[in-house]
Order: C-alpha cells, then sequence, then structure tokens
C-alpha cells in the first residue's frame, strides 16, 4: 500500500509535493462528487496529516477544485513547516515484500535493456517469473505496433 501512495506523490496527483524535495512521502489526493470536497492525505514514518478543503452546507466548490489543486498545496505548506530540519527516514518495507524492476506495458520483469522500467513491491511469492521481451530485437531493429499487431495474428 505504501508504494502505491507514493508513486502518487512521484507520478501521480500529488506530484506537486515533490517540491518538498523529500523520498519519504506518500500520500493520497481525493475529491467528492460535485467537488463538495477535496482532500489530501500524506504521511511519512512519523507523521500523517490531512488537509480538506469545502463547505459546511456542502455546496460545490467549483469545477476544478480538486485535492490535487484545492488541499494539496495547504498540506505541502503544513508539512515544509512541520519536517523542518526533520532528516529524512525511509518507510521500512513489510517483511515478504521485495521491489522488482517491471515493464510497465507487460507487468512481467524487467532486464537493463528497458529504460522505461518501473520499481513495484511484491510478496515475494508472487514476483513475476516471466522476464519482458524487449521492443528492441537482436536484428538491431526496432519493433513497431505493426509488428506486434501481426506477431499476434500469426
Amino acid at each position: 500500500m505504501t508504494s502505491i501512495l507514493r508513486d502518487i506523490i512521484q507520478h501521480g496527483t500529488g506530484r506537486r509535493a515533490k517540491v518538498l524535495k523529500r523520498h519519504d512521502l506518500a500520500g493520497k489526493t481525493g475529491t467528492t462528487n460535485d467537488q463538495r470536497d477535496a482532500w489530501f492525505s500524506g504521511f511519512n514514518a512519523d507523521i500523517a496529516t490531512t488537509a480538506w478543503v469545502g463547505f459546511d452546507d456542502s455546496h460545490p466548490l467549483g469545477d476544478r477544485e480538486t485535492g490535487a489543486r484545492a488541499a494539496l498545496p495547504m498540506w505541502i505548506r503544513y508539512m515544509r513547516a512541520a519536517l523542518k530540519g526533520v532528516p529524512e527516514k525511509p518507510l521500512v518495507q513489510p517483511e515478504g515484500i521485495v521491489t522488482v524492476r517491471i515493464d510497465p506495458a507487460s507487468g512481467l520483469l524487467a532486464g537493463a535493456d528497458f529504460p522505461n522500467a518501473i520499481f513495484e513491491s511484491f510478496r515475494k511469492k508472487n514476483v513475476p517469473k516471466q522476464m519482458a521481451e524487449p521492443a528492441f530485437s537482436e536484428k538491431g531493429a526496432n519493433k513497431t505496433d505493426a509488428d506486434e499487431v501481426l506477431e499476434q495474428l500469426f
């Protein structure tokens, strides 16, 4: 779960939090139906906080008022002050969990020839066993989408 929430800050709707220049943060944006509430909940190993924006009478905030736009900046400002002078503390990975390089297109293990590989966490027993095949063939020619379709057809 922590890996997923860390990815939200690294690659997703919470990426504005990268301005804090910390690698020990994880979190989740949220927006209710019709933008009536916007929030961001985030944490590190020592502190968990939520910033919420909304009205007591539940009327909408406005079309573009999402968790990332309305609540996250408030959370960032608070965390900047709360974590000032506090060293980063890695979030401990639970026992039995491993992190491996994955090809995001196939979900299979990725070697060094996958520049777009991502790191994902798995239970040891659930790590993919198969290596992804690179889009670059051994003959030195790049495979195209058309090549992939032809391979699937024939």
